[in-house]
């Protein structure tokens, strides 16, 4: 049985967390607190610094290992120049009768946000 990457990120990020909770745990001390009728405030501020820092290691390391490594970015559309009305009659691009030229002969792969319509083929273009 294979584990994907995500999931032995995932695991290993579970066991780091739980060392690190074990390791920042103060011990206990008798009689630590009070003496002589005042309450001791005793060295714990470095405690909670070194669990602030360890907790700040412990979120790059599952930020890091959570973060996708690819990422898709919508080509933009070409320059006016390439899709001007003259060169293929039809509506001119960005207009109101363009976005339903575009959708009523592309139907659901057209994308009104870049212009862009997924092909038979699997291919991007731009719709013209």
């Amino acid at each position: 049985m294979t584990m994907t990457n995500l999931t032995f990120k995932a695991i290993a990020a579970a066991a780091v967390i739980g060392t690190a909770a074990l390791t920042v745990a103060p011990p206990a001390e008798a009689g630590r607190g009070y003496r002589g009728g005042h309450h001791y405030r005793g060295g714990g501020g470095g405690d909670a610094l070194a669990a602030g820092i360890i907790g700040l290691g412990v979120g790059a390391i599952i930020g890091s290992a959570l973060t996708p490594r690819e990422v898709y970015v919508t080509p933009p559309p070409p320059p006016r120049a390439y899709y001007g009305a003259a060169s293929y009659g039809g509506p001119e691009p960005w207009t109101p009768g363009w976005y339903r030229y575009c959708r009523a002969l592309h139907g659901p792969y057209f994308d009104a946000n870049s212009g862009y319509y997924q092909g038979g083929d699997g291919g991007v273009y731009f719709c013209r």
